[in-house]
């Protein structure tokens, strides 16, 4: 049902001035995007998402809007955008667009005029006459940012910003405010958008009136954005980010009407469940976050374009995460996160490479991919807090990594160019001519993935396996059934699956080596993984 698309395939995030450039001015673009939709359907791509495009002073990566309904110079035109989602609709992607509707750039029309004393705007944000108790307190960026409260001089009043200084919070509260979020939203499903990715849920829907002493999340305003598209756009979704507890998961879905969540708790759970080599962390998050409605969908990512948020761990197992992935200081972010990429994470560990993917892609929900990973991009630490995991996309050895025609000091983003995952030695063109490579590797178990279209839509379950190192899940639809076994350990393993109320033999549908044919004590090697398909 198209109605439920969303309930499989592969999610592809992408930062469009990142991405490719067309034009050479150093600054990826729409048109460059379109150039590599054909890439993106050879690798299996079902959903575009793309980062923040909008006209911005970009001193956020784009998320300090200033204007909800264009498309930034740098990048393109609208009608750029209308041909890109035309282009990639033809391939059989869809696309989907960050939604930033918790505040908007300082330097946004709304917020000069409200600045100014215009009454039709001043309500558009929240204000104080004298500086609250609480402004050091909820901030998001430790060590960035310093309060919640900044004074503005023209205003002579306070205003509050959840995030930087120069995003302003806007007042969710006020109805107008409301319905101009309702016109943005209809104004891009006009245009072809299939979804939204939706930036800072829980602080979008944090009434204005009095921080912290509110009765609680108006979610009945997050309900009507979804009732907005259910009538004039029956298939077009909304995607929350929201990394919240495991009692708050129902509302989101339920009263406030998302349709995808990303699964924080399992993400948080899998990297220390690799950290440990212990599946039991990853099995206890997989059941506290299961149970949602039918028709919604969990997101799943390895990493993404923000830092690897490890907030929700307790301290030792943050440091445990930290002690394999992120050693260094200079790794961390905010006391809580790291600002790696995949691989040198991994340390450029095939065998572990193929383990994360292959979790990734038998987890229940969908899987996210950020751009890159596919090819095992590296990070830039030089570059300040998340803008680390935020470089040029490594296309091919040549002159410039063929992300730009420009010189590389007006690039939008540094390229990497020095260490092991330079360029020059990780890039797509040269691991396409590779039939080993870890992007062909990962087309080989997309394929695989789309063989068993139960683990996106089917009921599952967490089959005991006698050994803490293994995971194994069980997947049913209908008359079809498929195990996937992973070893997080660096030794082997020999799980007993224990497979009761199965009935067939089980056949290899992706595995990290050949096997015998398996019984239902199922050998894995180190960090090894198996898909299993029940066939009669």
């Amino acid at each position: 049902m198209t109605e439920r698309w969303y309930k499989n395939g592969l999610i592809y995030e992408v930062g469009v001035r990142t991405y490719a450039d067309s034009n050479g001015d150093g600054s990826g673009d729409l048109r460059g995007l379109a150039g590599r939709l054909d890439y993106l359907a050879a690798l299996g791509v079902t959903c575009l998402w793309l980062l923040p495009f909008y006209p911005s002073p970009w001193r956020d990566d784009g998320y300090d809007v200033s204007d909800f309904y264009g498309v930034h110079s740098d990048l393109g035109t609208l009608g750029d955008f209308v041909q890109l989602v035309q282009a990639a609709d033809d391939r059989g992607i869809r696309v989907i667009v960050d939604l930033v509707l918790n505040h908007t750039s300082d330097e946004h029309p709304w917020f000069q005029a409200a600045r100014a004393g215009d009454p039709a705007f001043r309500d558009f944000y929240v204000w104080a006459d004298r500086r609250p108790a609480d402004a050091e307190s909820g901030i998001v960026f430790p060590g960035v940012q310093k309060t919640t409260w900044t004074y503005d001089r023209k205003a002579r009043r306070y205003y509050f910003h959840r995030f930087y200084d120069f995003e302003p919070d806007l007042n969710i509260d006020n109805p107008v405010v409301r319905a101009e979020m309702e016109k943005i939203i209809g104004f891009w499903a006009e245009l072809g958008v299939s979804g939204f990715r939706m930036d800072a849920v829980p602080f979008l829907i944090e009434p204005a009136g009095a921080r912290g002493l509110a009765p609680g999340p108006e979610f009945a305003h997050l309900h009507a954005f979804r009732q907005q598209l259910s009538w004039r756009h029956g298939d077009v979704i909304l995607l929350g980010e929201a990394n919240v507890e495991r009692e708050e998961i129902g509302d989101y879905f339920g009263v406030g009407g998302l349709h995808m969540l990303f699964n924080f708790t399992v993400n948080q759970r899998l990297w220390l469940a690799l950290a440990r080599e212990d599946a039991r962390p990853l099995a206890r998050a997989l059941a506290e976050t299961a149970g949602i409605p039918a028709s919604d969908q969990w997101a799943n990512f390895l990493r993404n374009h923000d830092e690897i948020d490890l907030g929700r761990l307790a301290d030792d197992e943050r440091a445990d995460v930290f002690a394999a992935f992120g050693p260094d200081p200079d790794m961390q972010l905010y006391e809580r996160g790291i600002r790696r990429r995949l691989a040198p994470m991994l340390d450029g560990d095939r065998a572990r490479l193929e383990l994360a993917f292959s979790l990734l892609l038998t987890l229940p929900g969908t899987p996210v991919l950020y751009y890159g990973d596919e090819i095992g991009m590296g990070e830039d630490l030089s570059l300040r807090e998340r803008e680390s995991v935020r470089t040029p996309m490594q296309w091919t050895a040549d002159r410039n990594g063929g992300f730009s025609t420009a010189r590389q000091r007006e690039f939008a983003a540094p390229i990497v160019s020095k260490g092991p995952f330079r360029y020059a030695e990780v890039n797509l063109a040269d691991q396409q001519q590779d039939a080993d490579s870890l992007l062909n590797w990962l087309h080989r178990a997309l394929r695989a993935r789309r063989q068993c279209p139960e683990i996106g839509e089917g009921g599952w379950e967490t089959l005991p396996t006698g050994n803490a190192s293994v995971l194994a899940l069980r997947f049913r639809s209908g008359e079809r059934e498929t195990i996937a076994a992973h070893n997080l350990a660096a030794t082997p393993r020999r799980p007993n699956l224990r497979l009761s109320g199965s009935a067939g033999a089980l056949v290899d549908v992706f595995s990290d080596r050949p096997y015998e044919p398996a019984g239902e004590r199922v050998e894995l090697g180190p960090h090894g993984y198996r898909w299993l398909q029940v066939r009669a």
